[in-house]
C-alpha cells in the first residue's frame, strides 16, 4: 500500500480547570480560567511523518521561556496561572510537508482584587474641610477581569440611582467603567454614615464578591504631615540619623511611609517604625532625597521631602599651568605659573581651602594670588597664581581642603615647583607598538611616561571606520570609555578576537601639567584559530556509492599559511595548503567500501591553532516513522487478549543499503524479526501484533536492519482502548460513504452552518452542546426525494480468529456494544437504520436497530449489542422523509467489547463537564478514552 506523506493538521483542546469554553464567531475559542488555577491545553495533531510541536504566545509569554521542554510537548501546562499569562496561545505543528499547521486559543484569566474607596471634593473645594454644603465624591476601584460591577450601601440601605435625590451614581467615561462614583450633593446630616462598596464579577469562575468600607463624618479630611528635622540634614559618616514624619491632620488617621525618588530602595540597614526612619552608621551612598508619604484615601496623598547630605571630601586632583599667557610648556624664571587644586565636597558650601609653602601658611599677595570658585559650586577649585617667578619661589606648595564644620579628614595635595619640574613626555617601548597575541592570553600594553610631576595616563580605544580621518571612540575591554593608569600599563586578561584594534595612551591634565596632551598608539592583533563549518554532521551512505565531504573556512587570523589535513580515524588521507581564492576544501570518496565507514576529520590550521570539521559516515538506516493515525486496535476471538495493526513508513529508505528486516521489540513479549521484501519511500508497511493482554499497554521498538547492521530505532506505546469517533477531523475516523446509495451524509459544524439552512429541523450544536464541534447529518432539502437513502460505513474491524467461521453460533463469539447519539427533529423525519455488515465468503447485512419519526429537538443515545462472527463494519442508513424538514444527525459513535451497560433512559440525564469534554477530541486523540477491562 502506497501512503502519501500528509502535511500536518492541528487542533487545540483543553483539559483541567477551565471555568468555561466559549465559541466566538466562527473560529475563535476562548478558554476562561481563574487566577491561581492550572492551565492545561492539548495540541492534537495528525499528519505523516509525525509533526513536531511548538507552543508560542503573543507578546512574549510562553515563547520567552527558552529551553522549556513543555513548549515542545503536546500538552502545555501552567501551574498557578497569573493574570499576566493570559493571551492568545498558538500551537504550531510541522513535519516538512507543506506549510506548518497553526491553531490558536485565547486564554482569559479571571480575577477580582479587593476594592478601594477613595474620597474627594470638587476641585474648587479641595483645600476645604469636609463639612456642610460641600459636594463629596466616593470612588470605588477594583481591578478585575471580567469588568467589575459595583453596588453601594449606606448603612444597611442599598443606594441606587434615583433612590435618594441627594445622591448620584455614575461611571466616568474616562475610566471605561472600571470605577463607580457615588456623588453626595450638598452634604446633609444623614450623609454622615458608614458606606460599603461591593464589587462583583457575578460569581464567574466561582469568584465571590468583595467589599470595602468607609465611614464619612464631619471630621473627614485629607492628610497633612510635618517633618521634625532640618532640611537639608547634614551628617558625618558613621552617625545614626533619624527622620521623623508625623501626621498633623487627616481623618481617618493616615498611614505613613518613606520612599526614595525613582523607586530606589531604602538602605538595607534602615529601621522603620511608623513615620520614623532610622539609618544607623550612615555612609556617603545613603545621601540623597527622602520623601514621607501619607495616605488615608481622602483627597490626594500628602508628601514632604528632605535631603540628607553626608559630609565628605573626594577626588583630590591638581595640575600646573606654565605661563597661561605665553604658549610655553616649560616653567621659566620671570614668567607666570598657575597651580590648581580640585576637590569634590559634600556639602559644597562647607568646603574651604588653604595653601602652604614648604609647610608654612601662605597668604594672598600681589605676587602670590589665591582665588577660589564659588562655595556652592562642585567640584570646588582653588588656584595659586605665582606672578614673575623667582628662584626663591621654588619649593613645595601644599593645597589643603577641609570642611568648615569638620567631621571628615582634610585632604592635602603637595605640588613641587623647582628647576627640575619638566613637562611630560610619552613613548612606547621599542618593539611594543605592534603586539600579536592569541585568544585567551593576557597582554600588557605599556606607555613610558616621563616628566615631573608624573601625570596620570588615560587609556582609550580608537576604532577606525572608513579611514584615519573618520575615527570613532570604541569601548575598552571592561566596557568603559577610558581607563586610568598610574604606571602607564594597561593589562588585558583573557583576550578575545573582539579586543583587536588600536589603543591610545595619553597624558591627563590632572596631577601633572596642563599642557596639550601627549599621546601614543599601540596596535593589538589577537590571533584566533580558524572557525569552520560544519562542526559535526552525519552522512549516511550505501556501499559502492560516491560522495564528497566539504569543510568550509568561515574566518581565521592570520588568514595566510592555512593548511588542511583530512583523516579517517587516525589514518591520514590527504594534506594541502589553502590558496587565496579558496575558502573550502573537499574530500571525494569514489566508491564507499566497508573500510570507508567511520569518522572523517578535516583540520584547518594557522599559527593560532586548528578548527575541525567532523563527518560521521555510516550505513545506518534512518528511523521508521509510525503511522499514528491508525484508528483502532484489532479484536481477537479470544478472551483477555487483543491485537494491533502496526503501520509505519521508512524514512529515506534509498539513502542506504536495502533494508533486509526490522527488529521488533515488545516489552513483555520479547523481540522478533519481520522479514520484508521491499521498502520504498511512502510505502505503508503493516504487521499485526497478536495476543496482547488486556488491558496492558506495550512499548514497541522498531529497528531497521541493513547489511551495515542495525539502524535508528523508533518507539511508540500501544494501548487497547475503545473505538470512539466524534467526526472532529476530516478523516472522519476512516468512516466512508457507501457508493450504492442515492446521496451522502454531510460532516458539519453549527459554527459554520449556512444562515439559509432549513429551520425547524436538524441540531443547533453537536451532542456536547458545542457550536464548534462536528457531527454527521443528512440534508433533506431539494433535490432529495421521499425514500432516498444515505449510508455511512464504519472502518472494518478484524476479528483475527483462526477458529471463527460464518457457521459459528453467536453465543460462541464475543459481544460488542455499539453506541451512538442521534438527533431526529422535524415534522418530515424519515428513518434511521443501523446494520451489521459482515465480511465472510459473502457480504451480509443484518439490521440491528431502527427508528422512525420526529423525536424532538434534542440529542438522544442509542446502544445495541452486536455478535459478529468475522470481520465487520457498522452501516448507518438515513432515509429521507416526505418533506424538507427531515434532517437526521449522528455523533459520538463508540464500539467497545462486552454487553452494553446502563442502556439509555427515555430522557438522557445531564452530562458532566468531563463527559462533555471527552467528545471534543478528534480521532487521533480520541483514543484517550478509558481502557476496556475484561
Amino acid at each position: 500500500m502506497e501512503l502519501r506523506h500528509t502535511p500536518p493538521t492541528v487542533r487545540i483542546v483543553h483539559s483541567g480547570q477551565a471555568c468555561n469554553v466559549e465559541e466566538e464567531r466562527y473560529s475563535e475559542r476562548v478558554y476562561t480560567i481563574r487566577e491561581g488555577e492550572t492551565l492545561e491545553l492539548q495540541c492534537l495533531v495528525t499528519g505523516h511523518p509525525r509533526p513536531q510541536i511548538r507552543w508560542t504566545k503573543t507578546a512574549g509569554g510562553a515563547s520567552d521561556r527558552q529551553g522549556d521542554s513543555s513548549l515542545h510537548n503536546e500538552t502545555l501546562k501552567i501551574d498557578n496561572i497569573s493574570r499576566h499569562q493570559g493571551g492568545r496561545y498558538y500551537c504550531k505543528a510541522e513535519n516538512g510537508l507543506g506549510s506548518p499547521a497553526i491553531r490558536s486559543i485565547r486564554v482569559d484569566v479571571y480575577y477580582l482584587d479587593d476594592p478601594v474607596i477613595t474620597v474627594h471634593q470638587s476641585v474648587g473645594e479641595a483645600k476645604e474641610q469636609f463639612y456642610f454644603e460641600r459636594t463629596v465624591f466616593l470612588r470605588c476601584v477594583a481591578n478585575s477581569n471580567p469588568p467589575v460591577h459595583y453596588t453601594w450601601r449606606r448603612g444597611r440601605e442599598a443606594l441606587t440611582q434615583g433612590s435618594d435625590s441627594g445622591v448620584e451614581i455614575y461611571e466616568p467615561f474616562f475610566t471605561q467603567g472600571e470605577t463607580k462614583i457615588l456623588k453626595l450633593k450638598n452634604l446633609r446630616p444623614q450623609d454622615y454614615a458608614e458606606y460599603t462598596c461591593i464589587s462583583s464579577v457575578r460569581n464567574v469562575c466561582g469568584i465571590g464578591d468583595k467589599s470595602a468600607h468607609f465611614s464619612l463624618n464631619n471630621r473627614t479630611a485629607p492628610p497633612s504631615i510635618k517633618l521634625l528635622l532640618d532640611d537639608p540634614l547634614v551628617v558625618n559618616p558613621g552617625e545614626t540619623i533619624t527622620l521623623v514624619c508625623v501626621a498633623s491632620g487627616g481623618d481617618p488617621p493616615p498611614t505613613l511611609r518613606w520612599v526614595r525618588p525613582g523607586g530606589e530602595e531604602l538602605p538595607r540597614r534602615s529601621v522603620i517604625n511608623g513615620g520614623t526612619l532610622t539609618i544607623p552608621a550612615v555612609t556617603v551612598d545613603d545621601g540623597g532625597a527622602y520623601s514621607c508619604m501619607a495616605s488615608n484615601n481622602v483627597g490626594n496623598p500628602a508628601k514632604k521631602s528632605t535631603t540628607i547630605l553626608v559630609r565628605g571630601l573626594r577626588k583630590g586632583r591638581f595640575w600646573i599651568t606654565p605661563d597661561p599667557y605665553h604658549n610655553d610648556d616649560n616653567i621659566q624664571i620671570g614668567r607666570e605659573v598657575k597651580i590648581s587644586c580640585q576637590v569634590e565636597a559634600t556639602p559644597p558650601e562647607e568646603l574651604q581651602f588653604s595653601w602652604l609653602k614648604n609647610g608654612r601658611p601662605l597668604r594672598s599677595s600681589e605676587r602670590m594670588v589665591i582665588t577660589h570658585t564659588d562655595t556652592d559650586v562642585s567640584p570646588g577649585t582653588t588656584n595659586l597664581d605665582i606672578i614673575d617667578l623667582k628662584f626663591t619661589d621654588f619649593g613645595t606648595y601644599t593645597c589643603v581642603a577641609s570642611l568648615r564644620n569638620g567631621g571628615t579628614p582634610e585632604i592635602s595635595i603637595d605640588v613641587n615647583i623647582s628647576s627640575t619640574t619638566v613637562p611630560p613626555e610619552l613613548t612606547v617601548p621599542r618593539g611594543r607598538s605592534h603586539l600579536i597575541a592569541q585568544e585567551g592570553d593576557t597582554v600588557d600594553l605599556q606607555c613610558l611616561v616621563s616628566g615631573k610631576p608624573k601625570p596620570i595616563i588615560l587609556w582609550s580605544r580608537v576604532e577606525e571606520s572608513g579611514g584615519a580621518a573618520a575615527a570613532a571612540v570604541a569601548l575598552m575591554p571592561d566596557g568603559s570609555a577610558e581607563t586610568e593608569s598610574y604606571d602607564g600599563v594597561l593589562r588585558i586578561s583573557n583576550l578575545t578576537r573582539e579586543m583587536s584594534g588600536t589603543y591610545r595612551c595619553q597624558t591627563s591634565q590632572y596631577n601633572g601639567f596642563n599642557v596639550k596632551p601627549r599621546e601614543a598608539l599601540i596596535q593589538l592583533v589577537v590571533q584566533f584559530p580558524p572557525t569552520v563549518e560544519p562542526v559535526y554532521t552525519e552522512i549516511r551512505q550505501a556501499l559502492g556509492r560516491a560522495f564528497s565531504l566539504t569543510c568550509r573556512l568561515l574566518r581565521a587570523h592570520p588568514a595566510r599559511l592555512l593548511r588542511y589535513e583530512w583523516k579517517l580515524g587516525s589514518r591520514l588521507l590527504t594534506v594541502g595548503q589553502f590558496s587565496d581564492q579558496r575558502d573550502d576544501t573537499n574530500y571525494l570518496v569514489r566508491a564507499l567500501n566497508r573500510e570507508g565507514y567511520g569518522e572523517y576529520t578535516c583540520d584547518i590550521t594557522n599559527e593560532a591553532g586548528a578548527g575541525r570539521c567532523t563527518f560521521l559516515v555510516t550505513g545506518k538506516a534512518y528511523a521508521p516513522e509510525f503511522y499514528y493515525d491508525t484508528y483502532s486496535a484489532l479484536w481477537e476471538n479470544q478472551p483477555r487478549v487483543y491485537g494491533f495493526k502496526l503501520q509505519w513508513t521508512q524514512m529515506e529508505p534509498n539513502a542506504v543499503d536495502r533494508i533486509l528486516a526490522y527488529r521488533l521489540g515488545i516489552r513483555q513479549v520479547g523481540a522478533r524479526h519481520i522479514i520484508i521484501n521491499k521498502s520504498h519511500k511512502g510505502e505503508l508497511l503493516t504487521y499485526n501484533l497478536t495476543k496482547l493482554v488486556k488491558p496492558d499497554s506495550y512499548l514497541v521498538r522498531l529497528t531497521p536492519i541493513t547489511r551495515y547492521g542495525e539502524g535508528d530505532a523508533t518507539e511508540r506505546i500501544i494501548t487497547y482502548r475503545e473505538f470512539r469517533c466524534g467526526f472532529e477531523d476530516e478523516a472522519m475516523c476512516l468512516f466512508s460513504q457507501d457508493k450504492t446509495d442515492e446521496f451522502d451524509w454531510t460532516r458539519h459544524s453549527a459554527a459554520t452552518r449556512d444562515t439559509k439552512y432549513t429551520p425547524n429541523t436538524g441540531p443547533s450544536s453537536d451532542h456536547t452542546g458545542s457550536k464548534q464541534g462536528f457531527y454527521m447529518y443528512i440534508e433533506t432539502s431539494r433535490p432529495r426525494l421521499d425514500g432516498d437513502k444515505a449510508r455511512l460505513l464504519s472502518p472494518i474491524f478484524n476479528m483475527n480468529s483462526k477458529s471463527s467461521s460464518s457457521s459459528s453460533s453467536a453465543t460462541n463469539n464475543p459481544t460488542y456494544c455499539f453506541a451512538f447519539y442521534y438527533h431526529m427533529y422535524g415534522k418530515h423525519i424519515g428513518a434511521l437504520n443501523v446494520f451489521l455488515r459482515q465480511k465472510g465468503q459473502t457480504v451480509s447485512d443484518t439490521s440491528v436497530w431502527s427508528l422512525t419519526g420526529n423525536q424532538g429537538d434534542r440529542w438522544r443515545q442509542a446502544k445495541v449489542n452486536i455478535h459478529p462472527t468475522t470481520a465487520f463494519q457498522m452501516m448507518m442508513e438515513g432515509v429521507r422523509g416526505s418533506g424538507i424538514e427531515g434532517d437526521i444527525a449522528i455523533d459520538d459513535v463508540t464500539i467497545e467489547e462486552g454487553e452494553c451497560k446502563d442502556p439509555p433512559p427515555k430522557s438522557d440525564p445531564p452530562r458532566t463537564f468531563e463527559q462533555s469534554q471527552a467528545s471534543n477530541f478528534p480521532l487521533s486523540s480520541r483514543l484517550y478514552a478509558k481502557l476496556i477491562t475484561s
